[in-house]
């Protein structure tokens, strides 16, 4: 299965832009799986959310079919960030994309920073789906601070721990930590997070792939709207 770690250029609180430039990267994608960070469509910016109802998506909102669109023209599997209502409850949410377009799974965010709290709710499960005969299980961001996490997964029979994430300038060891946790389960680990400012806060980039027990399979830099690929084995 060969694997897709994106960062995008986000605009700040501009859905349709950040719809528009997903599509595009979609659609140039040469993987089977792209993977973009936390919140990717919106950035990190809370205060618009607050301020904003038409910020927030559900998993069939029609304002999302240019990334089913995109993902039917390149046949590519998409874990996208949003800010997602389920049964009336608000959360951190990835959305998977099939090469149909179709919706193949919803994840909410299980551990909230104090800050989230305010405005999201945790979610209540964790989601394993299957890309081309591999087990992939979601995280975003914080999940992969609580060991548990990462554990349940691989006990589960995830292969691969796909995490979409913001790791601010000063926390490359905490970002080299959570994965090597997730590693050490003898899981891949796909990570997607951020380069540049979202929500007042400053990025690295460092997005890439780790192989089972840690070692580097590729690494981006700082760069924007950049791809990292690997080919997940066995």
């Amino acid at each position: 299965m060969r694997v897709a770690t994106v960062q995008p250029f986000t605009v700040p609180a501009d859905l349709a832009a950040n719809i528009a430039e997903h599509a595009r990267l979609l659609r140039i994608a040469e993987a089977d799986l792209c993977v973009f960070p936390e919140l990717s469509l919106i950035g990190l910016e809370f205060d618009a959310l607050a301020a904003d109802p038409g910020l927030w998506l559900t998993r069939d909102d029609p304002r999302l079919e240019p990334l089913r669109e995109a993902c039917r023209e390149s046949g590519v599997h998409a874990v996208i960030g949003l800010p997602l209502v389920e049964d009336g409850r608000r959360h951190i949410g990835s959305l998977v994309l099939g090469p149909d377009g179709e919706t193949v799974a919803t994840y909410a965010k299980r551990n909230l920073h104090d800050s989230e709290d305010e405005l999201f709710e945790p979610g209540r499960r964790q989601v394993i789906i299957e890309v081309h005969g591999r087990r992939l299980g979601l995280a975003i961001c914080l999940d992969a601070a609580n060991p548990d996490h990462s554990r349940e997964l691989a006990e589960a029979g995830a292969e691969v721990y796909v995490l979409s994430a913001l790791f601010s300038e000063g926390q490359e060891d905490r970002l080299l930590a959570q994965v090597g946790v997730a590693a050490g389960h003898g899981m891949w680990v796909v990570l997607s997070q951020y380069s540049g400012k979202t929500g007042g806060m400053a990025a690295f980039g460092g997005s890439g792939v780790w192989k089972p027990g840690g070692a580097a399979e590729v690494r981006l830099g700082g760069e924007l709207s950049e791809w990292a690929y690997a080919t997940i084995t066995s």
